[in-house]
């Protein structure tokens, strides 16, 4: 009896794990483009230590950062498209949402937002990866709930621990919301390290 529970056990473990989403490997001259808010433009750090230089270096492969502090997903929605057309990056790095969440933005609405700016990649034939952004609170344990649905529903790869992990670490932030040097240079190392896993790099 102990035997076919184990089996039945192991069966649906096995049927509940999933495989991890894959990226194509990028060409040695493939541009990537960073975008998202303060987190992506590198507030809290000093000159030249925010992710995407620092990824830049570790990838090498040129990464453009678009970030703009304080924008909503919103605004970003609306910002996209022309820098797609403008850069033809052929990876999307999305950081979007702890700024809806500041404002008390529904995070229906910022799903919708965030997986409209999927979809303005995927059109273009650009792959996406995206990373998860705490809620705002006390322990900053988890990425928002919203962030694991729309990887899922989109089929994108997604870091829902780094910025958590980082955020909730006194000595590795800035302020509450922020990255220090050493934050972001952990923050693009994990993701330098998710792209080798997906195969991207």
């Amino acid at each position: 009896m102990m035997k076919i529970y184990l089996l039945l056990l192991i069966g649906l473990l096995t049927a509940c794990s999933k495989p991890p989403e894959t990226l194509t490997r990028l060409p040695d001259d493939a541009v990537i483009l960073a975008f998202g808010d303060s987190l992506t433009y590198g507030t809290g750090a000093s000159s030249g230590h925010d992710y995407p230089s620092i990824l830049a270096a570790l990838a090498t492969r040129e990464v453009i950062n678009e970030g703009v502090p304080g924008e909503i997903s919103e605004d970003g929605l609306k910002r996209l498209p022309e820098l797609l057309d403008e850069y033809q990056p052929k990876l999307l790095i999305l950081i979007h949402g702890g700024n809806d969440m500041l404002r008390k933005i529904p995070g229906q609405q910022t799903a919708e937002n965030l997986r409209k700016m999927i979809a303005e990649a995927k059109n273009r034939g650009i792959a996406v990866l995206m990373l998860g952004v705490p809620e705002p609170n006390l322990f900053l344990l988890d990425s928002a709930d919203f962030y694991q649905t729309v990887a899922e529903t989109d089929h994108v790869p997604a870091d829902l621990n780094t910025l958590p992990d980082i955020l909730g670490n006194k000595d590795l932030r800035s302020d509450i919301a922020h990255p220090n040097d050493a934050g972001y240079q952990l923050m693009a190392e994990n993701i330098f390290n998710l792209l080798k896993q997906a195969g991207a790099l």
